[in-house]
């Protein structure tokens, strides 16, 4: 009987080893699965190279995890924000490596680590400092960068629902990263609100199958959903709210 399920996310995050490079779902804070991180930081694993979006929010979850010290370098898109503190900090004190990724560029060369894509040839940061050495082609009249895959030991996601062979759904803008990052990992580890019976999810409606899973663990549903606001201090009508929550 296959059966993906942990009792706890102590449980899903067992055996992540120091070094290991680890994709962490999430774009800000949708969809990054804090639970996972939380438990990532009490199991004490560190000198690791983490793949996210952004560079932590705040002090909790990824930002947790960089104020601990725990990570040695970082490979994301976006790591300016407003509440980037903690990052902000470390770089600036050399205490952590850092590599800039264009969006995009970060999306596909993710996917192409799942997709079993060698490398791709992009546009994007030709003429800048981002594809300094790196093999430059012409095509069809246009430079070219030649950008390789990303690959994790480890991703950590969050999804909604899952059943208990690992098939996954996600909610609405909390599944940007998810599923890319559960192709591109050897072991992915996903956190959902519940576990399903089995029949329960619609096939038509599964984005990550099970295929791509090996850890699920249900962690409850997520405070934002029951009171119905938005870490960041906006409620789901635009209006500012000082309750703290946390996005899918």
């Amino acid at each position: 009987m296959i059966d993906k399920t942990v009792p706890d996310p102590a449980a899903a995050v067992a055996g992540i080893h120091d070094g290991a490079t680890v994709m962490i779902g999430g774009f800000g804070r949708a969809g990054q699965p804090i639970e996972l991180i939380d438990a990532l930081i009490a199991h004490g694993a560190s000198d690791l190279t983490i793949v996210n979006n952004n560079a932590g929010n705040g002090d909790d979850g990824l930002a947790a995890l960089l104020a601990e010290r725990r990570v040695r370098k970082i490979i994301c898109s976006f790591p300016r924000q407003a509440d980037s503190w903690v990052f902000d900090g470390l770089y600036r004190a050399g205490a952590i490596e850092f590599e800039l990724v264009p969006q995009g560029n970060l999306a596909e060369r993710i996917r192409a680590a799942g997709a079993g894509i060698g490398a791709f040839y992009t546009p994007t940061g030709v003429g800048t400092e981002l594809a300094a050495g790196k093999e430059i082609r012409e095509i069809a009249g246009r430079a070219y960068a030649l950008e390789y895959p990303i690959r994790a030991d480890f991703a950590l996601i969050s999804g909604w629902n899952a059943d208990r062979w690992g098939n996954l759904v996600y909610r609405e803008t909390a599944r940007n990263f998810g599923p890319i990052m559960a192709a591109a990992a050897q072991t992915t580890i996903a956190q959902v609100d519940t576990v399903v019976p089995l029949g329960d999810i619609d096939p038509e409606v599964v984005v990550t199958p099970g295929i791509y899973v090996d850890r699920v663990v249900a962690v409850g549903e997520r405070r934002w959903l029951r009171d119905g606001v938005f870490v960041g201090g906006v409620d789901l009508a635009g209006a500012p709210v000082q309750t703290e929550g946390d996005v899918a």
